[in-house]
């Protein structure tokens, strides 16, 4: 590499006065044991940003941040929540100074709707770890904190996924559903929905039974 490169390269590195990032435990967890499923959040958290760009937000279920930080550059305000008290801890200590945009605190969304309301939101492996005998009280909440033409953003592993799912995860896995049914469940609450797919990094709108991760998008709550 010739000296003129490498020059330019420091440059650049040093135009930027930014300190570097501690990831919290979580995600470095999930960063040393498997790596490729940190491109699984980035790419679906990029959809969504494209999807929910400029408007004020909901994340539910955001964990310690780390999925955050690839949509909060792109709207105007996040509001995240998490049921999960060591999450909301990461994600204050360790995100949260690198989002100006960005609010967090705990909180349970078959519980409460959040004060907005929110011109959108969104709910990224979260509704598979709720009770079906709850699931109404997600939906319920989640119309009450959105505008009338807001747009929600729901995903999930699939049903069919779960054949090659983890032990762990399948633990946690409660309430995956199909393509169809998720479109079914959500158009209860929603007058348009649109099903996508994803099978890695890859989003599509392929043939959802071959499909690894779901994704519904909402507009219209008739809430």
């Amino acid at each position: 590499m010739s000296d003129s490169i490498i020059r330019q390269v420091k440059a650049v590195i040093h135009s930027h006065d930014h300190p570097c990032i501690t990831l919290p435990p979580n995600i470095s967890e999930i960063l040393c044991r498997d790596p490729r499923l940190i491109g699984f959040v980035a790419a679906r958290h990029k959809f969504v940003a494209k999807i929910l760009e400029g408007r004020d937000i909901l994340e539910i279920g955001c964990q310690e941040g780390f999925g955050t930080m690839f949509v909060a550059p792109y709207v105007k305000s996040i509001t995240c929540i998490d049921f999960y008290p060591p999450f909301v801890d990461g994600f204050q200590k360790y995100m949260a100074p690198f989002l100006p945009n960005c609010s967090v605190r705990q909180g349970n969304i078959t519980q409460e709707s959040f004060q907005g309301p929110f011109e959108g939101a969104f709910a990224l492996d979260v509704l598979e770890h709720i009770d079906a005998s709850d699931e109404h009280l997600f939906w319920d909440n989640l119309c009450e904190s959105i505008t009338p033409k807001a747009t929600a953003i729901v995903g999930m592993p699939s049903l069919e996924s779960q054949v090659y799912a983890s032990e762990a995860s399948k633990l946690g896995h409660v309430n995956c559903k199909s393509g169809s049914d998720l479109k079914k469940v959500a158009s209860e609450y929603f007058s348009n929905v649109i099903i996508f797919s994803m099978n890695d990094e890859m989003l599509h709108n392929g043939y959802l039974p071959m499909s690894h991760y779901i994704l519904a998008v909402c507009t219209g709550p008739k809430a």
